[in-house]
């Protein structure tokens, strides 16, 4: 798993239906190792809210073999199509905690990187349905933290039906991110994600859960009127 993406899009019901019942396939598509197609999600709105779920639109996160894969995807198939009128952020991959099987192959720390340089989060998990009020309870004053956090550029939430969770965010340093997962700061409240790590520890919500931290290397489109989503930063340093 050389390199990973993000991918978001303006593609209609009908195209986020297609890919969520049939998502792309290695063997269909060169170059892919896996990809999880979702339904992009407000953070921290109600979920009996039937604004908090945009499924006129798809979020799309990816593992691939390299860039060249990525780029014949987009110009390919229906859903890459569709993916390239959108944005998307191309990632290096640096650390994990959890497990997601899809994901076996990647090691617990693969790189190092500078506390005051972007990264972006990505947390997936297999939700156990038994414990969906609980999860609620607990993960929606996450999600405000982590919406309400000036030390984010943009974040998300997504779901699959049924029981597939993600969540997405851009930090501008990576200090900034630990800090809010730790419960470092002054602000009120700010020990929400650590409190719902020790719930998780002490119960688990899910089948399945990981959280992975990457490099952002290049963005490319636009995404709600905006075309720069990640912070100011030298790529190729």
């Amino acid at each position: 798993m050389n390199i990973f993406s993000f991918h978001l899009a303006e593609c209609g019901i009908a195209e986020t239906l297609r890919a969520l019942a049939l998502p792309p396939r290695s063997k269909a598509s060169p170059g892919l190792v896996h990809a999880e197609c979702l339904v992009p999600m407000t953070l921290g709105r109600p979920v009996a809210l039937p604004t908090r779920y945009r499924p006129h639109q798809i979020a799309v996160f990816a593992a691939w073999e390299g860039n060249n894969s990525i780029d014949h995807f987009l110009g390919s198939s229906g859903l890459g199509r569709a993916l390239a009128t959108g944005w998307h952020v191309r990632m290096e991959f640096l650390r994990r905690w959890g497990h997601i099987s899809e994901f076996n192959g990647l090691p617990q720390i693969a790189l190092q990187h500078d506390d005051h340089r972007p990264v972006v989060a990505v947390t997936l998990a297999r939700l156990r349905v038994a414990q969906a009020f609980r999860f609620v309870r607990w993960g929606r004053p996450v999600e405000e933290q982590v919406r309400d956090d000036p030390a984010t550029t943009f974040s998300l939430a997504a779901m699959r039906p049924v029981g597939t969770l993600a969540t997405f965010s851009i930090w501008r340093t990576q200090k900034a991110m630990t800090d809010m997962v730790h419960g470092r700061s002054a602000a009120p409240s700010a020990d929400r994600h650590a409190k719902a790590m020790q719930e998780r520890n002490r119960k688990d919500f899910h089948h399945e859960f990981t959280t992975m931290r990457f490099r952002p290397i290049s963005e490319q489109g636009c995404w709600l009127g905006k075309d720069r989503l990640l912070p100011k930063i030298d790529f190729d340093s």
